[in-house]
């Protein structure tokens, strides 16, 4: 349903006048996020700043019946805070304060607009750790990671956002303001609202507070960067690693594609361009003498598995250094490339070289160029797929076709269609692949008990 000028005068009444937008040059940017074919302006921007305000506007929602599409920081890789079907837009950037840093407990309690690495900072300031590390984390927000459950390069030690939300106040479509959990280790006190509603990409519930675990900050880290001459022997080792008892904090691939992409893009050699595969190995720990025993073992596993040489990096100018490629990747095929499709497939860690191996042989027949890279620790592959001089007619008539040959193998070899960047808008086609129709049956009671009337985020998932 349109979003009338009665609704638009409400609205200002509920936030005031400056936090609605209506100018089309004002809703542009939060028309899209980070994948720049997708672009879809809301009719009105809405920025709310107290749980109490976006409750009002889910009742003004509920009662007149029009979409509302929650929205962060607006990094997002599958089309989740985009407004497909019209509406407007609940951005929730005001909702930027780290409320407490409970010291003794361990947990912080932070608005959805906290941005990730402003946490993570403040945390350490305190001697503290919050591990959950998107790539984005400079820019990505708190509410985001919650909605899509984010993960990182170090959620092979430490996890993904699921381990570190112990609480929450949301809002639910009607406007009732829930709270479940708190700063609590242990909660099995009836069904597990917290986590219904984490990762379910703002279509059930919009989070305006969240209590997070922290852990100790670890004293010391060591990374590693590892070139190879193949994916096999670099996937060999990531195994290896596990099976010698040390849990590595990252455990990060990238393929020469990807390296000699940056390269050029960056206009520096970097170190081991040339080769086929490298791995990214980071070790953290209390104990400097225990850390350069894990790092001299891990390194012992390399080259017996294979590797070419090892950079060893222990100052923060070494890290930034052997991280830059990693970093930079994303970006850098974005500049190379006039449009960029990543998806986030996820196998079983020992299969990845033959899911590397399948996308070499899809790219090569489709014509579509692939770069891989992504976290060897947990076998979350991202597939870059480029357009660089692919035509209009061929990009538009073969690049669905494409991507379900990409999902297709990560299901034959036990693995999914995503681990981290969500279903959103993009994906919602393919869900049927991973999810037989029982499951997806059942998804959709749940998405019709929280909101019948379909208002919150439609046009994702389903």
């Amino acid at each position: 349903m349109k979003v009338e000028q009665s609704v638009i005068e409400a609205l200002k009444e509920i936030v005031g006048q400056s936090n609605v937008l209506t100018q089309q040059a004002e809703l542009e940017n939060y028309g899209h996020d980070e994948i720049p074919s997708l672009h879809f302006p809301p009719e009105a921007v809405v920025k709310p700043a107290t749980a109490d305000e976006v409750s009002r506007i889910m009742k003004l929602a509920s009662a007149r019946k029009f979409s509302v599409t929650p929205r962060g920081a607006g990094t997002g890789l599958s089309g989740g805070s985009v407004a497909v079907e019209g509406g407007i837009v609940l951005s929730l950037e005001r909702f930027n304060k780290i409320l407490e840093i409970d010291q003794d407990n361990m947990m912080a309690v932070v608005e959805p607009g906290v941005i990730t690495g402003q946490l993570q900072k403040a945390a350490a300031a305190l001697g503290l750790f919050y591990p959950v590390d998107p790539a984005s984390l400079d820019s990505c927000s708190i509410g985001g990671n919650f909605a899509e459950n984010s993960g990182g390069p170090q959620a092979a030690k430490y996890g993904i956002t699921r381990h570190y939300v112990t609480g929450m106040e949301a809002v639910l479509p009607d406007g009732e303001i829930i709270r479940y959990g708190g700063k609590l280790v242990k909660n099995v006190t009836g069904y597990d609202l917290l986590n219904i509603i984490l990762g379910s990409e703002g279509t059930l519930a919009i989070a305006t507070k969240l209590i997070l675990k922290l852990i100790p900050l670890p004293k010391y880290r060591i990374d590693l960067l590892v070139p190879f001459s193949g994916f096999e022997a670099a996937a060999d080792t990531v195994t290896k690693i596990f099976q010698s008892r040390i849990t590595p904090v990252v455990l990060e691939f990238m393929d020469k594609a990807g390296v000699k992409s940056c390269e050029a893009f960056l206009g520096k050699k970097l170190p081991f361009s040339d080769a086929e595969a490298q791995l990214i190995v980071g070790l953290d720990g209390n104990s400097e003498e225990l850390l350069d025993e894990e790092s001299q073992q891990v390194g012992e596993l390399c080259l017996e598995a294979g590797a070419e040489d090892i950079l060893v990096a222990d100052t923060q100018f070494a890290k930034d250094n052997l991280w830059e490629a990693r970093r930079e990747l994303l970006e850098t095929l974005k500049a190379i490339s006039r449009q960029v499709e990543v998806e986030d497939v996820v196998v079983p860690r020992a299969k990845i070289p033959q899911m590397i191996r399948a996308t070499v042989e899809i790219s090569r027949q489709s014509g579509f160029p692939i770069v891989n890279w992504g976290h060897a620790g947990d076998g979350n592959i991202h597939v870059a797929i480029l357009r660089k001089e692919i035509s209009d007619q061929k990009w538009e008539a073969e690049l669905e076709g494409v991507i379900e040959q990409v999902f297709s193998k990560a299901l034959e070899l036990g693995g999914t269609i995503t681990g981290e960047h969500g279903i959103g808008c993009l994906k919602r086609k393919q869900l049927p692949m991973a999810v037989g129709p029982a499951e997806l049956a059942l998804m959709r009671k749940i998405k019709a008990a929280f909101d019948p009337d379909g208002i919150l985020n439609p046009g994702k998932m389903f």
